[in-house]
């Protein structure tokens, strides 16, 4: 059994293509591509904490572009894994109804706020796994001790991640920080000789 995590699929939603640039041509081969990713990666008994916008379910008379009237479950159906979804600012469009708008775990060491809209995270938690903003970035600071990691499946090529993934990504985005400090220091102090 494995933990994923993922953000955004944003399943029948047409105009989230323009919107993010996504590379899909149609909302139908986004669908197809995101659900074959996802079961490319979990297995039945996986579990996967989805932080929200999983689908855009639209009412027959909805605007073109904003969501197909095709109803989540007929997704969740075909996704592999246990799934605890965490609500998504899009929550009466999807469709789905969950209690759910912030979760805490401790995991692999770490305190994390599960949580979809970053302007919600904990500064106390080391780690805010977040979603809502696409393409915007993928790690960056919310304080000096905490976090934030996007999980939009845009940045994370379309697949849902692991712990251990996500960690990789953090222990490079570290490096790069403690790096450009040092030359910001070098800098500061006069040291750099051109």
């Amino acid at each position: 059994m494995k933990i994923w995590f993922t953000s955004d699929y944003h399943l029948n939603h047409e105009n989230i293509i323009k919107y993010c640039n996504r590379p899909f041509s149609t909302v139908e081969e986004m669908n197809e591509t995101i659900i074959s990713r996802h079961n490319e990666r979990v297995k039945e008994d996986d579990w996967i904490f989805d932080l929200g916008d999983f689908n855009f379910k639209n009412s027959k008379g909805g605007k073109i572009g904003e969501g197909l009237p095709i109803k989540p479950q007929v997704y969740l159906n075909q996704l592999k894994g246990h799934r605890i979804l965490i609500k998504g600012n899009h929550s009466v469009n999807e469709g789905i109804k969950t209690p759910i708008e912030k979760l805490y775990l401790k995991y692999g060491g770490k305190r994390i706020c599960l949580v979809h809209d970053p302007k919600y995270a904990d500064s106390y938690c080391e780690w805010n796994i977040h979603g809502h903003v696409h393409t915007l970035y993928q790690i960056k600071r919310l304080n000096k001790n905490s976090l934030l990691i996007n999980l939009s499946v845009e940045v994370w090529n379309y697949y849902p991640v692991t712990f251990e993934e996500i960690n990789k990504e953090v222990s490079k985005f570290l490096k790069r920080e403690k790096c450009q400090l040092k030359e910001n220091v070098i800098l500061e102090n006069g040291l750099l000789n051109i």
